[in-house]
């Protein structure tokens, strides 16, 4: 048998064919099955051309086809990180379109789906994605996709934008921590959804409120008296975590359901869930017939709060990283199968500089340097607020005072110092502090090994079928993806990632491809390694191959701007 069988037009086209032991399709009924495998890309298209459930010699493909055999490697479709936050413009020191494609890539990401939020301008108009979209130009080693934003006042550039291509739009109930995208209130929520209604797209929440509770400390946690005050160290990991209780997801998430009848057949979205109180509200109103969906996030999944020491600000995000017990039940809802309100398991790389996490001594990231210039980099400072705390260094406040008011409404003077800049006269400037630091964990391409290797600790552990579906054909169907992304299927994208389930390292910086080598992931042993990544029928990344592994040595990603139409 040949492949001119199946393809009659087989020799006159370049094929780039790619044979396994083991790989995992998706079948007609986008059923998956992991089997011993043939798969054919045209090198013209990129495109899969052919499929076959065994493995087929050299032999049975053109002279000139590229033929490459895994042996017992595993064979993946692409991941598609589904929640990345690329900063650029406007905050590329924190992470930018090379950089955070590039990590992508080395972990077998082959699409990533970018976060409106953190760069300026935002994705919250149509200019600004305009905007966005030059500055990604000739820079994405990967494909990239891209979400609108939802802040008051923007309910008009909503549909304008679902015509330029937006995968989906995201939305804070409670401050993000730049200002350029505040939070909405009910009334937005239900000019969106309105908006939305009839519209393929997806409405996302980051799903934390502040609820009518006396005992929350919430975004106010260190201006305010009590009981708004925190009730511990600041650099105590569980006074922060005290901070953030469960019943800010579920008020917002109970909140978010109040006003489903506006638009009952969209999409709706919770980004990053953390609390597992929020899963029986979740499953409720999907039995009710709500099309309403959940992600989680790797960090939740394989760091638990048990563990975390006194001043490792590399561990604070929003919301939270939760107890040993809570980990435990969300991955009983993520192995819970259909029924699961848990639908995907993204990333949230949510970079910044290493000087805004506020790092003790031992743990700082050293400066980098710069070989062009012969010198160390000293990076600039950026103002921002997170979680409602001003943390612009002192040397960089203005002398002229400004009145602002934060999330929780309270008023006072921009001049006037925070803790943090009250500590620098006496020394490091807030070192360790849970509640200054900047929030985010970095962490994109490195998905893959962390839910294997804690899924295989596990009682119940998922399987590597299960890890695609969640990481790679169920992100791309929530973006709207489906018929070319997150699969190895006749037609779809020739996007794969070769896994090594048995080898076992340990992370270290040089390891991290994203800008700033910071990350709680740091030191930790891994069972299972992306080692190589093809884009499209290309090979893009190759563990150990020249140019730091970028074998394609120039990026060949393309921005995703087709019309969402699902």
């Amino acid at each position: 048998m040949t492949v001119s069988t199946f393809l009659p037009d087989a020799a006159s086209e370049p094929l780039v064919v790619l044979v396994s032991n083991r790989a995992v399709l998706t079948l007609p009924d986008d059923s998956l099955l992991l089997t011993p495998a043939t798969v054919a890309i045209s090198s013209t298209t990129g495109k899969i051309v052919f499929v076959a459930p065994a493995i087929l010699p050299q032999e049975a493909f053109p002279a000139s086809s590229t033929y490459v055999d895994y042996g017992n490697k595993l064979i993946l479709p692409g991941l598609v990180d589904a929640h990345v936050h690329l900063n650029e413009p406007g905050r590329t020191e924190w992470e930018g379109f090379a950089t955070g494609t590039r990590a992508a890539a080395s972990g077998g990401v082959t699409t990533v789906i970018d976060m409106p939020l953190n760069a300026i301008p935002p994705t919250t108009t149509l200019e600004g994605f305009r905007v966005k979209l030059a500055a990604a130009q000739g820079q994405c080693w990967v494909d990239v996709g891209f979400y609108g934003g939802v802040i008051p006042g923007n309910a008009d550039q909503l549909l304008p934008l679902v015509e330029a291509g937006v995968r989906g739009f995201k939305g804070f109930l409670i401050e993000s921590g730049v200002e350029e995208f505040p939070a909405v209130s009910s009334s937005d929520i239900a000019l969106a959804m309105t908006t939305l209604k009839d519209t393929p797209t997806t409405l996302m929440f980051h799903a934390e409120m502040l609820p009518p509770i006396t005992d929350s400390v919430g975004d106010g946690v260190t201006r305010s008296d009590p009981p708004l005050a925190p009730k511990g160290e600041l650099t105590s990991y569980s006074t922060f975590l005290e901070s953030r209780p469960p019943a800010f997801e579920t008020y917002a998430i109970e909140e978010i359901l109040s006003m489903v009848d506006l638009a009952p057949q969209l999409h709706l979205h919770i980004v990053h869930l953390s609390a597992t109180e929020a899963i029986p509200i979740l499953r409720n109103a999907r039995a009710r017939g709500v099309n309403i969906t959940a992600e989680t996030c790797f960090h939740y999944l394989g760091l638990a709060s048990d563990n975390i020491e006194d001043g490792d600000t590399r561990h604070k995000c929003c919301p939270p990283i939760r107890e040993q017990s809570n980990q435990d039940k969300l991955w009983a809802e993520l192995t819970a199968g259909d029924d699961s309100c848990i639908r995907t398991v993204v990333s949230d790389h949510s970079p910044c500089t290493p000087e805004l996490k506020l790092l003790p001594d031992h743990l700082a990231v050293q400066p980098e340097f710069d070989e062009q210039n012969g010198a160390m980099l000293r990076r600039p400072s950026l103002r921002f607020h997170d979680s409602g705390i001003d943390v612009t260094l002192p040397e960089d406040l203005p002398e002229e005072k400004h009145d602002k008011t934060d999330c929780c409404g309270n008023h006072e003077h921009a001049a006037e110092l925070s803790h943090v800049q009250q500590d620098a006269a006496a020394g490091p400037q807030g070192q360790g502090d849970f509640f200054a630091a900047w929030g985010g964990i970095s962490s994109v391409g490195l998905g893959l090994p962390i839910l294997y290797t804690t899924a295989t600790k596990r009682a119940t552990p998922l399987s590597v079928v299960d890890i695609v579906r969640l990481c790679c054909q169920a992100t791309a169907k929530q973006v709207g993806l489906s018929h070319r992304k997150g699969g190895l299927k006749v037609g779809m994208d020739g996007d794969v990632c070769v896994f090594d389930d048995e080898e076992e390292w340990v992370l270290k910086a040089g390891d991290m491809k994203w800008k700033n080598k910071c990350s709680p992931w740091e030191g930790h042993q891994f069972k299972g390694r992306v080692r190589e990544t093809w884009l499209r029928g290309r090979k893009v990344y190759q563990l150990g191959g020249g140019n730091g592994g970028f074998v394609s040595v120039k990026p060949v990603g393309e921005a995703i701007t087709e019309r969402r139409v699902v």
